[in-house]
């Protein structure tokens, strides 16, 4: 995962700052359309296909997305796409994603639980959180049963895990050892 990471810096980076004065959401809202087309096993085979020029690739995600590139993301997307790196879309869009919140202040934060929260307990957790990572935070809350209890956070490469599940496994690895 690391080694995608590394491919995908510099192009969102590039991307980032070649956006200059635009609008920098909707080049995001467009980064995260392409990253899901990308994973699409259909749209995959057509970009590999030798008999598919990258006029028809361009085309064909312009018009899934309903949009009309503008000259910077076309010279974005026909260099990925000339170095075969339409695999690296989702990460450049994750990458950009985290350029943009950096740029704003905000980081992005995953709230993993074990059951689902509604607005009031979100923003309750989202308060303690900003706290304990002295940073504005962006919080979706994705549900993971796994965890039994309690809940998971991820906020950029920091793991804040306080679930029933990792007490558990702390607990497994104190009496076995």
């Amino acid at each position: 995962m690391a080694e995608l990471a590394t491919v995908a810096r510099p192009y969102a980076e590039a991307l980032f700052k070649s956006n200059g004065l635009g609008d920098v959401k909707q080049t995001a809202e467009i980064l995260d359309g392409l990253a899901l087309l990308a994973n699409d096993e259909q749209v995959k085979q057509f970009t590999l296909s030798p008999k598919t020029s990258l006029t028809q690739v361009i085309e064909l995600l312009g018009s899934v997305l309903v949009v009309k590139f503008s000259d910077g993301m076309l010279n974005f997307l026909t260099t990925l796409l000339e170095h075969g790196r339409l695999s690296v879309l989702p990460e450049v869009a994750l990458q950009f994603r985290a350029l943009l919140n950096s740029q704003s202040g905000f980081s992005d934060a995953i709230i993993y639980s074990a059951f689902p929260m509604d607005a009031a307990a979100k923003a309750s957790v989202t308060e303690l959180l900003q706290k304990r990572f002295s940073r504005q935070l962006k919080t979706s809350v994705e549900v993971d049963e796994s965890l039994i209890g309690g809940v998971r956070v991820v906020v950029g490469d920091e793991v804040l895990d306080t679930s029933v599940k990792s007490r558990l496994e702390e607990m497994k690895v104190a009496l076995t050892s």
